[in-house]
């Protein structure tokens, strides 16, 4: 696997604007990026412009508090694969899991990965800097028990990103099969080399224009 398409190009902030995003597509076709990660609301025009390409459209649902309710996560997620996204990433409801409720859980996870079918990726961001080890283990099979295809470490929005022990352990965890993203403070080309060592399969970071051109990134 070429290190560009281990690339999801990510673009969240809450003030970005359709420039931006065209920028950020413009961006993914150039280096030739697993997909572009944008917020909802973007992904018509994420869409448009990476028609004639093989790069994808990734998006985030319940993001970045993961505290919606189900319905609305089912239903953004719904509309989200309709406007044309290949990609999910939901973040689950880390208060229920530290509750231990993890049947609810499960059945988000569950209901979501229904709602959008199995062509569609779906990826689940356990948050695991607001974690003890023992949850992010809980939150790895969960998402596991529930079809998911991979699990994620961040949404880049909270107090902390991803770690090589965090990536070690929800690799360990989840088998070789499953996928396992680093999310969050990946900013060089070093970084991303210890994440992919650790077990990473897949990058969220809106660096990767910066390192591939052998720069420091300064983005999340």
């Amino acid at each position: 696997m070429k290190l560009n398409k281990l690339i999801d190009h990510t673009l969240l902030k809450a003030d970005a604007t359709p420039a931006q995003i065209t920028k950020l597509c413009e961006e993914a076709l150039e280096f030739d990026f697993k997909s572009v990660c944008v917020n909802p609301g973007y992904v018509p025009l994420a869409s448009m412009l990476l028609a004639e390409s093989d790069v994808l459209v990734c998006t985030v649902i319940g993001f970045p508090l993961g505290a919606t309710s189900s319905e609305s996560k089912v239903l953004e997620a719904s509309i989200a694969v309709e406007e044309g996204a290949s990609e999910v990433d939901m973040v689950i409801n880390i208060g229920k899991l530290k509750a231990g409720l993890d049947l609810d859980v499960y059945k988000e996870i569950r209901d979501i990965k229904t709602a959008v079918g199995d062509e569609i990726v779906l990826k689940v961001i356990i948050e695991t800097s607001l974690l003890t080890e023992e949850e992010k283990v809980r939150a790895c099979l969960l998402s596991k028990k529930a079809g998911a295809d991979f699990v994620k470490t961040s949404t880049g929005f909270s107090t902390g990103g991803a770690t090589a022990e965090d990536i070690a352990l929800m690799r360990k965890t989840v088998g070789p099969d499953m996928g396992v993203k680093a999310s969050g403070g990946v900013r060089t080309m070093e970084d991303l080399e210890k994440m992919v060592k650790a077990g990473a399969t897949r990058i969220g970071t809106s660096n990767g224009v910066a390192f591939f051109k052998g720069k420091a990134g300064t983005g999340y």
